[in-house]
């Protein structure tokens, strides 16, 4: 019977098949049955197959079953992927395998050191798992070569489409040996897939396994009407009843704040997206495929190319843009032959584009309001705790945003921004806190205030009890004062001239003591009285010459004697 054949029958190696036989691996899958044969005979093979079907050990076996030893910098098999995560899991399936037959094999992508893969390839590689980008950045400063390269197998190439590789791809295989062996697996042979196997494989053997577009049979959809305030609370709730889950938003800013939602709401997550450090990126899937949280938030780069077992929902919490997307995110679930179910969060303004999707996708599906119990309940023993290093990194972040001293504009969470709240813990450079003397002056700019800031009567100051000295002109900084007067507590540096003009507060802190400007003390009083000076409110420079304060509505300075 074809379910008894081993991977000894294909023609695999002893050496393989034992260390197969050590990860509990030992019948092929159909895809693995049908092209390993054609691998091992060193023939070109262009298979259509989906995505967790097996094609990894279809193309690898061969290819480290006939892989040469490498020379410094010169690899002699190659295997392009679109993604550095489908480069990572395929480098650390094959790895076990080609260490048992003394090969070694190598991930190189962008995100990580160039001295790193340089180090590796100049000590040997013999095979490498690439993403195109930067492997043609180590092929234009000379770190590696492809000359000895004799097997290339090209993984998820319908998905390189997509990205726009077929470019880089050409390029590549232009400088791997012409007597070579080609394989290329795709979860489609049409469009530019098809002109890349006309170009460049030979006489290749086509194999194609599996249905040719990602079953929505097996699935069952909800299309929810859900109001964009209550998104993370229908998702945390069909986690919590579904288990095991990946959450899909379309960027990167709204996956993380949807992680730290869901931390918040009680459920361990991990966030996946192209902002973050591959290190980062591999600790996420490594949490999520060892159960260590519940869910994977993610946008759509991890849509292909991810074998996660056991996904039982996938949520679109922003609707795909197309029928194809909408495929590719929820084939994560109903694999091999499994159920799966999948939960579209949809706004009235999004109800068009979503009836064009189910179009696409050729299913039908009313638009209701979230119903939890059409969703199977899955029992799930224990749910891992949120991971509280998420948290301490949010109020890290948060702090560095400004969370705690303000913002810029509009004013941080304790005290106000540099405009409307406060230069660090007092007031602003425009209201904040000079709002604690009713009476003062809300000038039209800030250097119009130093001018004319005491039409009332009352200088414009810090808080009620603090501007340069008693009320005079301030900004408020970090002690309830902006630049104070040396004389008065011989500090001139006490107030956090930073939130301030420092030549207007210099002009103010020499001109007011008690009350900023004033017009000799009060409305209608003259500025003469000598023995008054400038702790009365009146202006030394205009004391001296016996002249009143500046006028209203004039630019320049026009002196009234009372």
């Amino acid at each position: 019977m074809q379910g008894q054949v081993s991977f000894s029958d294909l023609g695999v190696e002893r050496r393989l098949v034992h260390a197969l036989q050590e990860q509990g691996i030992t019948e092929p899958f159909e895809v693995q049955r049908e092209a390993i044969p054609d691998g091992m005979l060193g023939r070109d093979v262009c298979c259509r197959a989906p995505t967790g079907s097996g094609k990894t050990l279809a193309f690898g076996l061969p290819m480290i079953s006939s892989c040469e030893r490498a020379e410094p910098h010169m690899p002699t098999a190659l295997i392009l992927t679109p993604t550095r995560e489908l480069a990572e899991q395929i480098c650390s399936v094959l790895s076990p395998l080609a260490w048992s037959v003394d090969r070694e094999v190598m991930a190189i992508y962008g995100g990580t050191s160039y001295s790193k893969q340089r180090r590796a390839l100049q000590r040997g590689v013999d095979i490498v798992v690439a993403c195109p980008g930067r492997l043609l950045d180590l092929m234009s400063n000379g770190t590696v070569e492809l000359d000895h390269v004799t097997t290339v197998a090209i993984d998820e190439a319908d998905r390189m489409a997509d990205m726009g590789f077929m470019e880089p791809v050409c390029e590549i295989l232009d400088h791997c040996a012409f007597e070579r062996q080609t394989i290329l697996f795709s979860a489609t042979l049409d469009d530019e897939v098809a002109d890349l196997v006309d170009k460049y494989l030979v006489e290749p053997v086509t194999i194609e396994v599996g249905p040719k577009e990602v079953s929505m049979d097996s699935m069952q959809h909800f299309f929810w009407m859900v109001r964009g305030g209550r998104k993370t609370e229908m998702a945390g709730d069909a986690v919590f009843r579904s288990g095991r889950s990946i959450i899909f938003c379309r960027t990167r800013a709204g996956v993380d704040r949807i992680g730290y939602d869901m931390e918040d709401y009680g459920l361990s997550v991990a966030t996946l997206h192209g902002g973050l450090s591959q290190r980062e990126r591999d600790r996420a899937m490594r949490r999520f495929s060892e159960g260590d949280c519940i869910a994977l938030i993610a946008t759509d780069v991890a849509a292909r190319g991810i074998d996660i077992e056991n996904v039982a929902c996938v949520i679109h919490y922003d609707p795909p843009e197309n029928g194809k997307a909408y495929k590719h995110r929820s084939g994560r679930t109903a694999r091999a032959g499994a159920q799966g179910v999948v939960i579209s969060l949809i706004q009235n303004s999004q109800k068009r584009s979503s009836i064009r999707v189910q179009k696409e996708v050729g299913i039908r599906c009313e638009f209701t309001p979230p119903n939890l119990e059409e969703i199977p309940k899955n029992e799930i023993d224990h749910f891992p705790a949120p991971d509280r290093s998420r948290r301490s990194n949010r109020s890290s972040r948060d702090n560095r945003r400004g969370n705690s001293h303000g913002g810029r504009r509009s004013g941080g969470r304790n005290s106000g921004g540099r405009r409307n709240g406060g230069g660090r813990n007092g007031g602003g450079r425009r209201s904040g806190s000079q709002r604690g003397q009713s009476n003062g002056y809300r000038g039209k700019s800030h250097r119009n205030k130093n001018r004319s800031s005491a039409k009332s009567g009352k200088g414009y100051g810090g808080r009620s009890e603090g501007g340069n000295s008693d009320g005079g002109h301030s900004n408020s900084g970090r002690n309830d004062g902006g630049r104070n007067h040396r004389g008065h507590n011989g500090n001139e540096r006490s107030g956090d001239h930073r939130s301030g003009n420092r030549r207007n507060n210099d002009r103010s802190n020499n001109r007011s003591g008690d009350g900023g400007y004033r017009k000799g003390g009060g409305k209608g009083r003259s500025s003469r009285r000598g023995d008054q000076g400038g702790n009365q409110g009146g202006n030394r420079r205009n004391q001296r010459r016996g002249r009143g304060s500046y006028s209203k509505g004039s630019s320049k300075k026009n002196f009234s004697s009372q």
